[in-house]
């Protein structure tokens, strides 16, 4: 039996497989899927086959929304996490640790705490984990640090951070250094701030030190050295994609509302 034959029987069948070969020929040639795929599914359009309309279906298109439907699940997941009450969410966290003390149910308690408005509670729960096998973990020490400067204890926070190893990621040598600006910066040590925020800002992953040294020359009277860099923030944000000013909003917020008070 000719298998084309069913389009004679149903013509609703071919109208079907042509839209569905054109919609997987722009998904091929968007996606770029390959010369291969594009080369069969123009194929089958031009001979109104259904074969190239399968293969694609079944090795390509249906694989790629499982993916989608695996990520829209965790996305799914973590919002409802999200919403949950902080109180609820430090309860669990803490029913988590004592069931496995890890250096991850810790880290998270702490940032819940540290949320909630419980500093000290949060550094509490830190503690242990500042000697042993993970004194010299990145997460632990800046963790720390952020807590230590939310206390008021910016020497103690200076301490933390002279112990993290800059070179383990480019995103920990961005962060330990903002945060070493800043705790040198309460200190009154204006200086070496000034020298800290200059080094945060090379090569770095995010543009909060831009936005924190903005804020630290306006502070120092620099009105002109400011504007320079707000400026350059503007221009940034202008030339940014629509996922990076997302990243990026916290800081580029904090820009705009310095550029308010210069003027």
């Amino acid at each position: 039996m000719n298998p084309l034959a069913i389009f004679n029987q149903a013509p609703w069948l071919f109208t079907l497989f042509t839209i569905l070969n054109v919609v997987f020929l722009i998904h091929a040639i968007v996606t770029r899927r390959g010369a291969i795929w594009i080369a069969l599914l123009g194929f089958s359009l031009f001979v109104g086959g259904f074969l190239g309309v399968l293969v694609y279906f079944f090795l390509e298109f249906l694989p790629t929304l499982r993916g989608s439907g695996r990520r829209a699940g965790a996305a799914i997941g973590a919002g409802l996490e999200a919403i949950k009450p902080l109180d609820t969410r430090i309860r669990e966290a803490q029913e988590r640790l004592a069931e496995s003390d890890t250096l991850a149910n810790r880290a998270d308690l702490a940032t819940l705490l540290a949320r909630a408005g419980r500093p000290d509670e949060a550094q509490a729960t830190l503690q242990p984990l500042l000697s042993g096998i993970y004194e010299d973990d990145p997460v632990v020490l800046l963790t720390s640090a952020e807590l230590e400067l939310a206390r008021g204890n910016a020497a103690a926070a200076e301490g933390l951070l002279n112990r993290v190893d800059l070179k383990t990621s480019a995103a920990t040598r961005t962060r330990s250094l903002t945060l070493l600006a800043q705790a040198q910066e309460a200190q009154g040590k204006t200086a070496e701030a000034d020298g800290t925020y200059r080094e945060a800002m090379t090569a770095a992953t995010t543009e909060e030190p831009r936005a924190r040294y903005a804020a630290f020359l306006l502070k120092q009277g620099r009105q002109a050295e400011a504007g320079q860099l707000l400026d350059q923030l503007a221009k940034t944000e202008q030339r940014a994609t629509g996922l990076y000013r997302r990243q990026e909003r916290e800081w580029f917020q904090m820009a705009a509302g310095l550029r308010r008070e210069l003027r």
